[in-house]
């Protein structure tokens, strides 16, 4: 360890932005799962794997520098490209994880946007972090060979580096084959190499790999009463349409209505006039307008909290008590 008598194992997490996007965007719209990546589940995978290969406690093993790197449109752009709400949602979400974002402007050559700096601020980052925070692991996002030099200088400082990698190919909706795979000298280099997708696909984490997604059904915070007949609401209808229904999930400022045959998203972005977000629970009842994101999906707009309708199950029944 970097501090001598200190049993904490100190953790930085390192997101390549635009590697972790596309590895979520995979698990969404190809993978079986058709689930994006929890950021709240991937830190406390990455605490417990951590535990595991530094044979430490997982209570002492804590992520204290969490950072994300990505090239970012500027706001002209991006109002033009209908992707403020995207990445404004998305800086919501890391903002309540508390994990410290880094943004370098997309610069656009030839017609096409690149992205030019990220891989080198990122090494600098954790370099110095892990110099002046004594880290004690490093965990890499990313898939890129360029982080290999970053590496071998960490472990001169005795800081240990985990790489989260991902493998896999499908075709998208173009025709084309997609395939993303780490380099093979950054897995050679790192102290842990962890193979996402073997582990995902095993589900030998169990509990820990399910809560990789968002979109998980929650076990029941009754498990000793019996579970009435649930409530099954109609297909989302036109947009502008009013639907009532309930959450099946809240994360980090946002959430999901249950609404067959896909659920609704929504976030703290979308309730209505005097309605507050973190007052939600998980099973209450809500009124939503339907309506449409970027991808021209179905989600929930307006959404609030109405009572049940008569005679259905209230999401805390009286005389149990909740476990939460």
């Amino acid at each position: 360890m970097n501090q001598i008598n200190s049993p904490l194992i100190r953790i930085g997490v390192f997101y390549d932005g635009n590697y972790f996007l596309k590895i979520s965007d995979y698990y969404y719209f190809q993978h079986d799962r058709k689930a994006r990546i929890s950021l709240e589940g991937l830190h406390e995978f990455i605490r417990h794997q951590v535990a595991e290969d530094e044979d430490a406690d997982v209570r002492l093993c804590q992520i204290t520098e969490p950072h994300f790197f990505r090239g970012r449109l500027s706001a002209t752009e991006a109002r033009d490209k209908d992707r403020l709400f995207h990445d404004r949602l998305l800086d919501d979400i890391l903002m309540n994880m508390s994990v410290q974002t880094h943004y370098m402007p997309l610069k656009t050559r030839d017609g096409r946007l690149q992205e030019k700096g990220v891989d080198v601020w990122l090494a600098l980052e954790a370099f110095d972090l892990s110099l002046h925070k004594n880290l004690d692991v490093v965990v890499l996002i990313a898939g890129d060979s360029d982080y290999v030099p970053l590496i071998k200088k960490l472990n001169t400082l005795g800081t240990r580096v985990m790489l989260l990698s991902w493998d896999f190919k499908y075709t998208d909706f173009k025709g084309e084959n997609r395939v993303t795979r780490p380099s093979q000298l950054l897995l050679e280099t790192v102290n842990y190499a962890v193979a996402m997708n073997e582990v995902i696909d095993s589900n030998r984490g169990g509990d820990l790999v399910d809560n990789l997604f968002v979109n998980q059904p929650e076990p029941s915070p009754f498990p000793n009463v019996a579970t009435p007949k649930p409530y099954t609401p109609s297909a989302a209808g036109p947009e502008g349409s009013i639907g009532i229904s309930t959450i099946k999930n809240l994360k980090n400022g946002y959430g999901f209505v249950v609404m067959p045959p896909n659920n609704l998203f929504f976030s703290y972005a979308d309730m209505a006039e005097g309605q507050d977000f973190n007052e939600l629970r998980e099973g209450d009842w809500v009124e939503f307008t339907v309506g449409r994101n970027h991808r021209n999906e179905d989600c929930a707009r307006n959404v609030r909290k109405v009572e049940a309708p008569e005679g259905e199950y209230q999401h805390e029944p009286e005389g149990v008590e909740s476990e939460l």
